[in-house]
């Protein structure tokens, strides 16, 4: 997308180099390493949670990812890799809690849907999720925010049971959703990306 010479900057400097531009983003600007970076410094609740440490995107990620892989054991490879990275665009955008997104409207989707199908395309992943995928991974998200809203973020059992629903199967106890550090959220992510890629790749 060509912009005028007084046009606002559209694009952020990562630390690899790269220049992306939110607007019109290119795979080919977008880097695992700046990704684990970003989702491991951005805080989900809006840094509105107990703990040493805020609890990052990329746990959540990774947290998602492993509720994917337990209600669905013969999920493929390409789509635990979606789930892994189903909150990649916010390593740029950042979290934004459902109630604003809500209040922005269609622009904030449209960044947010350019942004994933670069991600995707630069890993080899189709440009977005099937329909029954992206119902799986919310369904995933949903659990991963439950033990989040009562654990971390002060929500009462019944709240939370209100706005995400009741796990079933799954307890806090399987989940690592104590905060990690940044250093350790943002390896933890890393590693787990090159397993499953290394993955898709074989």
């Amino acid at each position: 997308m060509s912009q005028k010479p007084d046009a606002p900057r559209a694009w952020q400097r990562m630390l690899s180099g790269r220049r992306l531009d939110l607007l019109d983003p290119s795979p080919f600007d977008i880097e695992i390493e700046d990704i684990a970076h970003g989702l491991a410094r951005v805080a989900r609740w809006n840094g509105q949670t107990i703990g040493d440490h805020p609890f990052s995107v990329a746990q959540h990620s990774l947290i998602v990812e492993m509720i994917l892989r337990v209600k669905n054991p013969n999920l493929p490879v390409e789509a635990a890799l979606m789930g892994l990275l189903h909150d990649g665009p916010e390593y740029v955008i950042g979290d934004m809690i459902s109630p604003f997104k809500s209040a922005i409207g269609v622009g904030y989707k449209d960044i947010e849907e350019r942004l994933e199908a670069a991600i995707h395309l630069r890993f080899g992943l189709s440009p977005h999720p099937t329909k029954a995928l992206k119902k799986k991974i919310k369904e995933a998200d949903r659990i991963s925010a439950y033990f989040e809203a009562v654990h971390l973020a002060g929500f009462e059992v019944k709240e939370a049971k209100e706005l995400f629903g009741r796990p079933e199967g799954l307890s806090e106890d399987q989940l690592p959703i104590k905060p990690w550090s940044t250093q350790q959220a943002q390896a933890a992510f890393l590693d787990r990306f090159h397993s499953l890629h290394g993955l898709l790749d074989s």
